[in-house]
């Protein structure tokens, strides 16, 4: 095992930091199976002697990681309140009666019931892997030596899967904020909410706030919120958000947040050469993340890193020293901070790190969705991006609300746009707007990976009536 004061076995041990999906699946994969079970795949083995290896992971927050306990899966359930109040807000008079609302203490203890006993489960999976597992703050001592507490860990290789923080916005009252975390930890509703930033964290709160009674602002400061999604859809969006009653204030630059007498707070913007100030009893950081790193002490370490995060090879090796991986947020790739992209990085930096190669990341279909209601998704090239290749595109662009599949729950906000290549009719890219997004997008996500084209979707025999069976009119561009 890994031993205090750097004194291991050389080359048949790992050091591992995070405890997330990045640092768990790279755990399972280099650590010894329990007795009289084969090894996988011959991964666990020092490539010199064959020896297994051993692995040590850090945490210094409950085990789970940031997706299941305080990101995506918490989320989505309180976004699947929020689906149903809307649904039933779409079908009154058309066959539904009365009023559906949300008890926010109640779903919160749904909530809970999702995340409750994964700590547990998770440090008892690991320990039954021969994983030890550390509670505590990592940092580097040397290049091979992490220290934990008063502890010393010395490994062969070391693995950092920290994640990502709310980056600072250096603005008076900052610390007054309210975290992403602390929004979905709220025991009860505030009545009026000021969400800063104008990305996911912001427009899925928002909608699930406003849904729950709240009274919800959204101040960004560019002129155009969600950078990175198709701008039609982006503004088809906004106009279902603010049909809601949420407030969005476009090119606000958030200058102070100041506490009340009363308890409440005061958020002043600038907007326009004017001064914009929101009282709010809550205000939520939803202005960007960065890389997690600033306590790992890299220079001790010789890992050049910065605010964008550890700076790797494409390989995911440390450009500044080989002992070192990085997968996930906290990792500089070109791959988005995604929990799919942080199980793509961290297989391939388990690989990597255990059979001395070179493998790269895949990233040529990444599919992504905002999860407010419509869901807004995409995947693959955007209009943009394909002409900027010098691609000769087609680009189908259809509002679907008067399709049956929509049209049967009263959908109104219903737009989808497909990119595919005019020459060839290879998809490129897919941006769709809609109750299902969320699952057209991995259709398509299948599809820019094994290189389908419109005709070959159009071949395949759908169960119908179902979400699927439009993909046929997606690719061909029928209304």
């Amino acid at each position: 095992m890994l031993r205090r004061s750097g004194l291991c076995r050389p080359c048949g041990s790992r050091f591992v930091c995070g405890a997330g999906g990045a640092a768990g699946t790279v755990s399972r994969m280099a650590a010894p199976q329990k007795e009289g079970k084969p090894l996988r795949r011959g991964f666990p083995f020092c490539s010199r002697n064959k020896t297994p290896w051993k692995v040590a992971l850090v945490e210094n927050r409950p085990l789970g990681g940031t997706c299941a306990l305080r990101g995506c899966d918490p989320k989505k359930v309180l976004a699947g309140a929020a689906e149903l109040v809307d649904w039933n807000r779409r079908m009154k008079g058309k066959g539904v009666t009365g009023d559906a609302s949300i008890s926010w203490p109640e779903l919160m203890a749904f909530k809970n019931g999702f995340i409750e006993g994964v700590p547990e489960s998770r440090e008892k999976e690991f320990r039954e892997a021969g994983i030890e597992v550390w509670k505590g703050t990592a940092r580097f001592a040397s290049e091979d030596i992490i220290e934990v507490g008063e502890a010393r860990l010395k490994g062969s290789r070391i693995l950092l899967a920290t994640g990502a923080r709310p980056a600072s916005l250096g603005i008076e009252g900052e610390e007054l904020l309210a975290t992403s975390d602390e929004f979905l930890e709220l025991e009860e509703l505030p009545e009026e909410i000021v969400f800063i930033g104008g990305g996911y964290i912001s427009f899925e709160f928002a909608h699930m706030a406003a849904r729950a009674g709240a009274k919800v602002h959204i101040l960004h400061r560019g002129k155009r919120p969600l950078a990175g999604f198709d701008p039609d859809l982006v503004d088809r969006l906004v106009q279902a958000t603010e049909a809601l009653g949420v407030d969005i204030h476009l090119g606000a630059a958030v200058q102070s947040i100041a506490a009340e007498p009363g308890g409440g707070l005061t958020v002043q913007a600038e907007k326009d050469g004017k001064l914009l100030r929101l009282a709010c009893r809550l205000a939520v950081h939803g202005a960007g993340r960065v890389a997690n790193v600033d306590g790992l002490d890299l220079p001790k370490g010789s890992v050049e890193g910065g605010s964008a995060g550890i700076k790797v090879h494409s390989w995911l090796q440390s450009v500044s020293n080989p002992r070192v991986y990085a997968a996930g947020d906290c990792a500089d790739t070109q791959g988005p901070p995604l929990t799919p992209i942080s199980s793509v990085e961290s297989a391939a930096a388990a690989r990597n790190m255990l059979q001395g190669s070179r493998q790269e990341p895949n990233y040529s279909e990444v599919p992504t969705v905002v999860f407010t209601v419509p869901k807004l998704a995409s995947v693959g090239l955007s209009e943009k991006q394909a002409l900027e290749r010098g691609l000769n595109v087609a680009v189908n662009k259809l509002d679907a609300a008067s399709w049956y599949t929509y049209k049967r729950t009263n959908e109104q906000a219903v737009m989808m746009k497909v990119i595919l290549d005019a020459d060839s009719d290879q998809v490129l890219g897919a941006h769709l707007l809609g109750s299902t997004a969320d699952e057209l997008v991995n259709h398509f996500a299948a599809a820019i990976r094994f290189g389908l084209t419109g005709k070959d979707i159009s071949s395949v025999l759908f169960a119908y009536p179902s979400a699927a069976s439009d993909l046929t009119y997606l690719v061909q561009g029928k209304e």
